[in-house]
């Protein structure tokens, strides 16, 4: 067995635990449809697949930091990075407040840009590979912020 699949395994069973944790529940997320959304906004339907991609990114930058620096409080910084990322929707969802979302979206940002200068050190590519989530993650918290003035 090679020695990177036992911490493959390991993140990614903590990525699901959380995606599961962190999930609206039906009717919550119900709600969070139905809220008005800015006209310019012609893309929701790509935003899953977009957030498919950045977590996929942030799998594979957490496996090549660990393959480079077998440093394992290095990976686990990004389980803070994660919980910011996918509690965004739930705490909007359950305190069906926007202002929740955007505050989580602006810390998730901030903990992003924090780690990948971090994991820059160690692993140019597993840094790159933030960079996704670093480019996309305004662009939502912004959307969020436009959506506080249209559901006041």
């Amino acid at each position: 067995m090679p020695a990177w699949l036992p911490i493959a395994a390991l993140l990614a069973g903590v990525m699901v635990a959380v995606v599961v944790a962190l999930t609206p529940s039906r009717e919550d997320f119900q709600w969070f449809l139905r809220l008005r959304r800015p006209r310019w906004l012609t893309f929701e339907r790509l935003i899953p697949l977009i957030w498919l991609l950045i977590y996929a990114c942030f799998y594979a930058s957490a496996l090549l930091l660990w393959q480079t620096t077998r440093q394992g409080w290095l990976v686990a910084a990004y389980l803070p990075l994660l919980v910011l990322v996918q509690s965004y929707t739930w705490l909007i969802c359950r305190t069906r407040n926007l202002r929740t979302g955007t505050t989580a979206g602006f810390a998730g940002w901030v903990w992003g840009v924090a780690l990948a200068i971090i994991v820059l050190s160690h692993s140019l590519p597993a840094a790159l590979l933030l960079l996704p989530y670093l480019l996309w993650s305004p662009v939502g918290t912004f959307v969020t912020w436009r959506m506080e003035r249209l559901n006041r």
